[in-house]
């Protein structure tokens, strides 16, 4: 295996060749790239597979008393929700409907790529705060009971991205939520033909699942992510899986899933994709590209961070049979099958609050800055019962999960092999 050093220096022609200045044999780039992945995940799947032979065998009893110091933490955090939680959430929403209006002029009359670029920016900020820390939180219906948020009630609330939001609360709220990793339940474990788990049958298109998720599901996530939670996704076979979203394949439920996408997807791409270039006259072209780049930001941000919720060689996945024996082992599976990640705070708020995506989905409607406040206190109770609790910088968690998506690619995946050799 080449060094980093050897992979900056090798041409670009394929084969073994000496190095020009010193002679010496390395390796071309794509050689050293072809094993990256594969080196990776098994390291990190050894790793992880050590520590969970060396873990301390878990009782009901401890698990219990688990779920007694959460529920006692879930107590606390909530009786502090209230009218603080809602002045944040207006404030935030007015920055993020600011950043729009500043966005959007900037982008229309832009005399420079500067401002053109600054444009584009405070318009992807607007987007990113209302796919997260604003829509993806009032969806959970972290503000349905709360005097004064009346507009940000689940029930009605219309967030600023191309996913249609009755079938988001029940794809993701009920679905994902109740069942987090477990194939069968979860439709989480896949993405049409990207697996994300080793649970999830293998098929012939997987081999080309990596590529798959960085040229199609990152650029374009908020698209892919209306055709899987409207079920458009399950009317395509891939394979003989059976539909994750849909309860079947009927000429009925294949017309609801195109009813649901569609009623979404034209309002949406219309207004951003036709009304502001339309209203640009000459500069047509230059707005439409304005707001088709701060759509995909929006897009490559979220992927990155919604990716590593729920993806890596050390996260727990399950099969179908698996149920929950009390609410202390369903909180344990929940914190298992999840990655936190560590960045600045408003990085975090541009996250949604997904990089504490543990307590998210402890407490899925608890609004973001309380996640903040817990974190510390979820963290050291898991640690006294021994349960797995994950936390690292988002570019190692992002990696982990990209190398288990390629080591997924290949039939079976790594756990297995490590499996029978551990």
């Amino acid at each position: 295996m080449c060094s980093a050093a050897d992979c900056r220096l090798a041409p670009s022609h394929g084969g073994k060749r000496k190095d020009p200045r010193n002679a010496a044999v390395v390796f071309d780039i794509s050689y050293c790239n072809s094993y990256y992945w594969y080196i990776n995940g098994v390291i990190m799947t050894i790793e992880s597979s050590i520590q969970h032979i060396h873990a301390p065998p878990r009782t009901e009893e401890d698990l219990r008393r688990f779920g007694d110091e959460i529920d006692a933490v879930r107590r606390s955090a909530f009786a502090r929700v209230g009218a603080e939680d809602v002045a944040y959430v207006h404030k935030l929403n007015r920055f993020s409907r600011a950043m729009e209006v500043a966005g959007r002029v900037l982008i229309h009359f832009s005399p420079e790529p500067v401002t053109f670029v600054l444009g584009v920016l405070a318009l992807w900020v607007h987007k990113q705060l209302q796919a997260t820390e604003i829509g993806h939180t009032a969806l959970h219906g972290a503000y349905d009971r709360l005097s004064g948020a009346e507009s940000f009630a689940s029930s009605t609330f219309r967030w600023d991205t191309p996913v249609d939001e009755e079938s988001w609360r029940y794809a993701h709220n009920i679905r994902h939520h109740g069942n987090t990793n477990v194939y069968g339940r979860d439709p989480d474990v896949e993405f049409g033909p990207v697996r994300l788990t080793e649970q999830t049958p293998w098929s012939p298109g997987h081999r080309r699942q990596l590529a798959t998720a960085l040229l199609v599901l990152f650029p374009f996530f908020g698209f892919v992510i209306n055709t899987h939670v409207t079920g458009l996704v399950d009317t395509w076979a891939f394979g003989d899986r059976p539909p994750a979203v849909l309860p079947d394949r009927s000429a009925a439920s294949v017309r609801l899933a195109y009813k649901r996408a569609l009623r979404k997807y034209v309002p949406y791409y219309l207004y951003n994709f036709v009304l502001f270039p339309a209203l640009a006259g000459p500069r047509f072209w230059k707005v439409l590209l304005g707001n088709v780049l701060a759509e995909v930001l929006r897009d490559l941000y979220s992927a990155a961070t919604i990716f590593c919720g729920h993806v890596g060689h050390d996260v727990k996945s399950y099969g179908p049979a698996t149920r929950a024996h009390g609410r202390g082992h369903w909180y344990a599976m929940q914190v298992e099958a999840t990655n936190n990640f560590e960045v600045t705070r408003p990085i975090s708020i541009l996250c949604g609050g997904l990089d504490r995506q543990i307590e998210h989905h402890l407490f899925p409607t608890l609004p973001p800055p309380r996640l903040r406040e817990i974190a510390p206190e979820v963290r050291a109770i898991c640690a006294r019962y021994g349960i797995q609790y994950r936390t690292e910088g988002w570019g190692r968690t992002l990696r982990k999960a990209l190398s288990h998506i390629g080591n997924l690619a290949r039939q079976g995946g790594l756990r297995e092999v490590v499996s029978s050799m551990t």
